[in-house]
């Protein structure tokens, strides 16, 4: 590895052969730092007994959680985020102060807010609005926790309406205008790749505007090796052109997850 940036592993595809408060501690059994979650509860303002479990799973675990999406529907399946759904405005208005809570037990800065895909029978400019105003609340709200919600292009959804780096970073440059500074890109070298951006010129032109990288092979999406993404070539291209986060191992591993990182050594 030419690059020294971190890792932070994402918990909801590693270790997903056990429940969800025993991945933090996989984790850290197996020499990592850092964890990060999809939307780890079923609902969007799960019982408080819940979330407290999750936080103290973390904690016992001496693992930092570095990464949380917002709720996001039915995911993996049909949703891929409420963000710009306007019949779930209130659902995601209250998982944002619930998100809000746990980062301020956890420490937690970075906040990956799904688009969601587009609806039958709701304008499209209808949805663009909904999402704009349901990013800068949560952008207002994590502000003062010193938090950024990202912004990421998905694959594998025809209806998602942001696939490339170019159609995420106009979305993020709206907000902007309208006000927030804390939003930005979340690369997922992955996506991008099976979406057909040319992943190393999205590196080249906005490392420095990346507020996430996440990483899995492709095609595929197992871990680094599995595939034909040069993923060390990218992550140090990134850092040399301005990032300095973490890198999230977001794959589906071919292998048990402890025995996923032998490409690290």
């Amino acid at each position: 590895m030419s690059h020294t940036l971190g890792y932070t592993v994402n918990c909801s595809l590693l270790f997903t052969e056990l429940p969800i408060n025993e991945r933090p501690q996989a984790v850290r059994d197996a020499g990592f730092h850092a964890v990060e979650f999809w939307w780890p509860f079923e609902s969007a303002t799960p019982p408080r007994a819940d979330i407290d479990a999750f936080v103290t799973a973390i904690d016992t675990a001496g693992v930092s959680l570095t990464g949380l999406n917002l709720f996001a529907g039915r995911l993996p399946g049909p949703d891929r985020g409420v963000l710009s759904h306007p019949d779930r405005i209130a659902e995601l208005r209250a998982n944002i102060e619930v998100v809000a809570q746990i980062a301020e037990h956890t420490g937690t800065t970075g906040f990956n807010a799904l688009y969601g895909l587009r609806q039958q029978g709701v304008d499209p400019d209808e949805q663009d609005r909904v999402a704009l105003e349901n990013t800068l609340a949560a952008a207002e709200r994590v502000a003062k926790l010193g938090g950024t919600i990202f912004i990421e292009p998905l694959s594998g959804a025809e209806d998602y309406p942001l696939k490339t780096a170019a159609e995420a970073l106009a979305f993020i440059a709206k907000v902007r205008e309208a006000g927030a500074d804390n939003v930005a890109l979340l690369a997922d070298f992955f996506h991008l790749a099976v979406n057909g951006d040319d992943v190393a010129a999205v590196v080249r032109d906005h490392a420095a505007e990346f507020g996430h990288v996440q990483i899995a092979d492709a095609p595929g999406r197992g871990e680094p090796g599995t595939g034909e993404l040069p993923l060390d070539e990218l992550l140090s291209a990134s850092q040399a052109g301005g990032y300095q986060g973490l890198v999230s191992l977001e794959y589906e591993p071919t292998v048990p997850s402890a025995e996923s990182f032998a490409w690290l050594r």
